[in-house]
């Protein structure tokens, strides 16, 4: 069954504690866009508005850096709550060293994949990544349809992770749809990452669902 790492974006801002509350049950995680309006054009979810939520749920808190210098946000998200922390190759820091600082402040650690980034651009840091991250849609835009390459992409990675043996999950971020999540299921993923699924929607009818996938 594909599991949830809900996306607070899509969730009525003005009354998070209630939202996330709502859906808790139905969430394996949540997941939160970090924009900065650089690495993106939108700003979403700074340090202190995490750690305010944060008492507001047990659930993990999976943090996702659309930002420049991913690095140089990485304590301060950890300090905040952060229970996994996902970063772009491209935001402006060394890979390796983000990952460095993630994994040394015990927490997990993901990269996102743009959609027209191949796969081969992990090839340095699989054996140390919990997450990966498959953007199926333009980052930074919200309601956008799914790329038709990403099921493929996802059984490319599914192999990947089962050849070399290793743990990675693998979520599917963008295009969320009820149409597409089969695709997603069949495909190998994970997680999804759901906004209006969850949020325009019966959560609890939707994981009855998701469960027949």
């Amino acid at each position: 069954m594909l599991k949830c790492s809900t996306s607070l974006w899509s969730a009525d801002l003005a009354n998070l504690a209630a939202e996330i509350q709502r859906v808790e049950p139905y969430s394996e995680r949540f997941h939160l866009d970090v924009a900065d309006g650089h690495f993106v054009k939108t700003l979403l979810f700074f340090p202190d508005l995490v750690k305010a939520m944060r008492k507001f749920t047990r659930r993990p808190f999976e943090v996702h850096l659309m930002t420049t210098n991913p690095l140089g946000w990485v304590e301060t998200f950890v300090d905040a709550g952060a229970d996994s922390l996902i970063f772009f190759l491209e935001a402006g820091s060394d890979p390796a060293e983000v990952i460095r600082a993630v994994k040394s402040s015990g927490k997990q650690v993901g990269i996102s994949l743009r959609i027209e980034e191949p796969l081969e651009r992990l090839e340095p840091y699989w054996d140390q990544l919990d997450v990966l991250t498959i953007i199926g849609t333009a980052i930074g835009i919200k309601g956008a349809g799914l790329d038709d390459s990403v099921p493929g992409k996802i059984r490319q990675a599914r192999a990947t992770i089962a050849g070399r043996r290793l743990h990675t999950e693998i979520e599917a971020d963008g295009g969320i749809r009820r149409h597409t999540a089969p695709l997603l299921a069949q495909a190998g993923a994970d997680y999804i990452v759901p906004g209006s699924l969850m949020f325009g929607e019966d959560p609890a009818a939707m994981r009855t669902w998701l469960a027949t996938l």
